[in-house]
């Protein structure tokens, strides 16, 4: 077993983010926009106050330097006349001294070192070309730092350099100052700050508290229950009034669904409830029944109940949200293959198609469309069905017509809910599943149109209008 420095420091390295990481994830979001507001002014403040003190550092340095120079020109002036006194004039805490070429002290202010110049060796060279230099305070017997300056003066033949040296200490007091202010305020208004933020991320949050206690309530469980809309017109007022409008849906479709379920389970229960019945009598007395009767109506029992499901199986499809395969279609084949489809229809079914028609989408879903309404004009037709196919722009019109009895305005669009029969339909063997219909509607819908009915002079005329997709600029991909 080898070692592994690298990884072994990698993991030192990487404990502290994993606590500090594992340290976050246990506060609350109210916690962390409190601490993330506190650390960012607190920040700001420091790092603001920082060039402040530096700021003012230069500008005190600079007003020292022109002090000094100031100073060394007043007595530079007395040099060039000749009116040198000793010892010099002095001005505040400022120490001057005269030195001639030699580095010989000539004069200075009262209490001046007049052994050895303030500056020495290359520090006096940058001094007499008139840079400023800060010096310590040993060099004039004092525990504070100084600023020297220096100004060159006499004549060619006799030069002398005016030495001024100004105290640092008031200017390093007054930074220091500056620095425990800075850091007295950024801490009082960073605090200021975190529990500004702290109530106003609770205020701010409390909405979505009360989401979250309202969506805590819903159980599922038939009740209609809303979320808790905040007043204010903002983002979360935006969230509330989307969820709820989702829960809206949900709820209606939950609602579909339930009575989708009871509808099934009542349409299942008469077909079993019968074939029960025929079982039993048969059972019970088989002298007095005619077993080749009793299977044939057991047959037809059992092919109704495969209708239904057929049906149930189909519009469960259509509910799904997946896509379904998809590709351009001309309706005239797909009502060719359907009429086709019927051996001897009852009455004479005549199609008209001007222009191909084209759609598209799902062939066997379209196919089924047709056949239910054909299966229902047939149904309820005395003499003929006529279908029509056209075109018009963008939209392909699908009329199937039949001469029988027309539909009721009040019933035009209850029977294309589910499990709707009209009264002159209510013959099970007559109305079919009483889900026809509502299939034709639900294929219509996925391939982007509808159906309705209306009059044909004499009987009902059912119109499917679905968009045009001609299918040299179309590239099949899935239907909706």
């Amino acid at each position: 077993m080898s070692d592994n420095p690298a990884g072994t420091s990698e993991q030192r390295a990487g404990t502290p983010r994993r606590l500090v990481a594992r340290l976050l994830d246990k506060l609350s979001l109210r916690a962390k926009l409190t601490i993330a507001a506190t650390t960012v002014a607190e920040l700001g403040l420091v790092l603001g106050g920082a060039l402040i003190v530096v700021l003012l550092q230069q500008v005190l340095l600079r007003d020292l330097d022109e002090s000094a120079r100031s100073h060394a020109h007043d007595i530079a002036a007395l040099v060039e006349a000749d009116r040198l006194t000793d010892p010099l004039p002095s001005s505040g805490a400022a120490v001057a001294q005269v030195v001639d070429a030699q580095n010989r002290v000539l004069t200075s202010t009262p209490g001046g070192d007049r052994l050895a110049p303030i500056l020495g060796g290359l520090d006096l060279a940058a001094a007499r070309a008139g840079d400023a230099v800060t010096m310590p305070g040993t060099r004039l017997g004092h525990a504070e730092p100084f600023r020297a300056v220096g100004v060159q003066a006499g004549p060619p033949d006799d030069p002398q350099t005016v030495l001024v040296a100004v105290s640092l200490a008031e200017q390093r007091r007054t930074a220091h100052l500056l620095r425990l202010a800075v850091i007295a305020v950024s801490t009082a208004v960073a605090v200021a700050v975190g529990v500004l933020s702290w109530f106003i991320t609770g205020r701010t949050l409390r909405p979505v508290e009360q989401l979250r206690s309202g969506a805590a309530e819903i159980t599922g469980a038939g009740e209609r229950r809303l979320l808790p809309v905040p007043a204010a017109r903002d983002e979360l007022h935006r969230l509330a009034t989307t969820l709820n409008d989702m829960l809206r849906r949900l709820e209606t479709a939950s609602a579909r669904q339930r009575a989708f379920v009871a509808d099934a389970a009542h349409e299942l229960r008469s077909p079993i409830a019968t074939l029960r019945t025929e079982l039993e009598v048969s059972l019970a007395h088989p002298e007095a029944v005619d077993p080749h009767e009793t299977a044939q109506e057991a047959l037809a029992e059992v092919d109704r109940m495969a209708r239904l499901v057929e049906d149930l199986l189909v519009l469960a499809r259509l509910d799904e949200p997946r896509r379904s395969s998809a590709a351009p279609i001309e309706l005239r084949e797909v009502v060719e293959e359907v009429i086709d489809s019927y051996r001897e229809p009852r009455v004479p079914v005549h199609i008209d198609a001007l222009a191909p028609a084209w759609v598209y989408g799902n062939r066997d879903a379209l196919g089924r469309m047709i056949r239910n309404l054909v299966d229902n004009a047939l149904r309820h037709a005395a003499n003929r069905v006529d279908i029509e196919i056209r075109s018009f722009g963008v939209i392909s019109d699908l009329r199937i017509s039949n001469d029988g009895p027309p539909v009721p305005h009040a019933d035009r669009e209850r029977i294309f809910e589910r499990f709707t029969r009209l009264d002159d339909a209510r013959s099970r063997d007559a109305g079919g599943t009483g889900l026809g219909l509502a299939i034709v509607r639900e294929v219509a819908q996925a391939h982007g149109g509808d159906v309705h009915v209306e009059d044909a002079y004499p009987g009902a005329r059912f119109t499917v209008r679905i968009p045009i997709r001609h299918p040299r600029r179309t590239q099949p991909h899935d239907a909706p």
